[in-house]
């Protein structure tokens, strides 16, 4: 249609414009992103700097990159797991047109570097998918071998473990917000209750963390991210992605269209 050849015409000359129909309702109202748009979730693994960094700019799409930080019990492709390896890291990216970031793994991540090391970054993001079980032990939650138990008790646990973190350790963005378990996966209208999702909500304001909104997970779900604005939160875009899954931000951006958000509800590192 016409008006669709006209918007192509305007989009293949300012890249940082998206605009997306949402599709949630019939009376959704068409929306334009007005930002230049960033990916603060991009992983180097199984890739180069060089090839995620053309990938950036072919997508018009600024990149911050993140790598894991922790003890060396946490098995990723790389882990930093002292100043010298985050020194290394920090001079890697020294100079590039991307945001320096870490993803802070378990608890203890902190006991590795100095402060003075890690106010080289940009930002800190973190998760809460590696949970302690009953007894303390360190669960991965996305492996389907770990006893979860049953599920409203599971998520009383799971929603104090989300706000021990928060409480606990000095990170910018709460990333894979409201992701569940394949076993609890389906049921997440019903488990994700307004006072769960209140309370973590609650605790991201109080510390000033921005929350994320996943395209790689599709999450949170728009009821979760109404409720994070009304309460004044931040919040930022991400794809938890691994080349060459990174900066595809179409519903990141269409959510938060959808929700009522504008560039100015955007962490920025």
């Amino acid at each position: 249609r016409r008006r669709e050849f006209l918007w192509g015409a305007v989009a293949s000359v300012l890249p940082s414009l998206v605009s997306l129909r949402s599709v949630a309702a019939p009376d959704a109202q068409a929306g334009i992103w007005t930002a230049p748009l960033t990916d603060l979730h991009v992983h180097l693994d199984n890739s180069t700097l060089d090839l995620v960094l053309a990938l950036s700019a072919e997508r018009g799409v600024k990149f911050g990159i993140v790598e894991h930080a922790g003890t060396k019990e946490n098995v990723y492709p790389k882990v930093l797991s002292n100043d010298e390896e985050l020194n290394a890291y920090v001079e890697m990216l020294a100079g590039k047109p991307v945001y320096k970031g870490v993803q802070a793994e378990w608890t203890d991540w902190m006991g590795c570097f100095s402060k003075e090391t890690l106010a080289k970054l940009d930002y800190i993001i973190t998760d809460a998918m590696t949970m302690p079980d009953k007894a303390g032990k360190r669960m991965k939650l996305w492996e389907p071998t770990e006893d979860l138990g049953e599920a409203q008790a599971f998520m009383d646990r799971y929603v104090d473990w989300h706000v021990e973190i928060m409480t606990r350790e000095p990170i910018d963005v709460f990333v894979n917000v409201s992701w569940l378990p394949a076993a609890f996966a389906g049921d997440y209208e019903n488990l994700w209750t307004e006072s769960r999702m209140t309370k973590v909500i609650e605790t991201a304001k109080k510390f000033a963390i921005a929350i994320e909104i996943s395209s790689g997970f599709e999450l949170p779900k728009p009821r979760f991210l109404r409720v994070a604005r009304e309460a004044g939160l931040k919040f930022a875009f991400g794809t938890n992605g691994r080349y060459p899954k990174m900066g595809l931000l179409d519903h990141s951006v269409k959510t938060a269209l959808e929700v009522g958000l504008t560039p100015k509800d955007m962490f920025v590192p």
